[in-house]
């Protein structure tokens, strides 16, 4: 059920109140006896389950694969090898210090 939120014309109190929505709106104020009016405010929502953040929702232009887990993206052992890359070390820059003959007095 929505909470309506009502303030007096007479005291100038507000208050909440539970209604339904087939219940006619508040007139009179109870403690004073002044005119009601019905406030318009912001509505509480409550987003639960899942469906609410972007990555809930599928990927345009085909199908929605999950992302594997760090500790799933570990290949096991399946019974395909890859060939392992060799490691060489970097060939020396050559050098670009220019040498010139010592001069000689």
């Amino acid at each position: 059920m929505p909470i309506y939120e009502y303030q007096c014309r007479g005291c100038g109190q507000k208050f909440e109140v539970i209604q339904k929505f087939s219940d006619d709106p508040l007139t009179r104020h109870d403690a004073c006896g002044g005119e009601l009016r019905r406030l318009i405010g912001s509505p509480a929502l409550q987003f639960k389950g899942s469906g609410w953040y972007i990555t809930d929702y599928a990927k345009s232009g085909g199908k929605s694969e999950p992302k594997p887990d760090a500790k799933e993206s570990a290949p096991a052992n399946s019974g395909e090898s890859k060939p392992a890359t060799e490691s060489k070390p970097a060939a020396p820059a050559p050098s670009t210090e220019s040498k010139s003959p010592a001069k000689s007095s």
